[in-house]
C-alpha cells in the first residue's frame, strides 16, 4: 500500500510539472493461468545485411526477417540493389521493401508458414553521363528456413 501512495504521488507530481509521466498500476506478480495455457512464443527479428550473402538460417513462424543491403557510390558509377524478394510468399511474406536514392534497399519479412524460401536481391552498376559500367549483376541469397 505504501509502493501505491508512492507510485501515486510520483505520478500526480509528473502530471503538475509536465513532464508526460506514463503512470500505470501493475500486479507484483501475474495471475494464475488455465491449466495447458502457454503464453506463445515471443517473435524473434533477424537482421541480414550485404555479409550475409549465402547465409542459410532457420526461424520460427512469426518471426521477422529485415533485409538491409547498403549501395556503393564510386566516380561516375552507383552500384544499386534491387527491393528483395521472396522466393515463396507463402513461406516468407514481404509486407514492406523499397530503395533508396544511394542504392541502398531494405525489406521486411514475415515467417507466414513452414517451408523453405530464397530472399534474393540484385546489384547493378548505374554510370553518370560519360562513365562506363562492368556489365556485371550481382546476386544476394539468403536460404530461409521456417521451422
Amino acid at each position: 500500500m505504501k509502493a501505491m501512495r508512492y507510485l501515486a504521488a510520483v505520478c500526480v507530481a509528473g502530471a503538475v510539472l509536465g513532464a508526460g509521466t506514463v503512470c500505470a498500476a501493475a500486479p507484483a506478480t501475474p495471475g494464475p493461468t488455465a491449466l495447458g495455457d502457454h503464453p506463445a512464443p515471443a517473435a524473434h527479428r533477424v537482421v541480414l545485411t550485404n555479409g550475409d550473402d549465402g547465409r542459410a538460417l532457420t526461424v520460427h513462424p512469426g518471426d521477422v526477417v529485415e533485409v538491409r543491403l547498403t549501395g556503393a557510390r564510386g566516380r561516375g558509377t552507383a552500384f544499386a540493389w534491387s527491393a528483395p524478394a521472396s522466393g515463396d510468399p507463402a513461406v516468407l511474406s514481404r509486407p514492406a521493401a523499397g530503395t533508396t536514392p544511394t542504392g541502398s534497399a531494405t525489406g521486411r519479412f514475415t515467417a507466414a508458414g513452414r517451408g523453405t524460401a530464397a530472399l534474393t536481391a540484385r546489384r547493378t552498376c548505374h554510370a553518370a553521363p560519360g562513365s562506363l559500367c562492368p556489365h556485371v549483376v550481382v546476386v544476394w541469397k539468403v536460404t530461409v528456413t521456417v521451422a
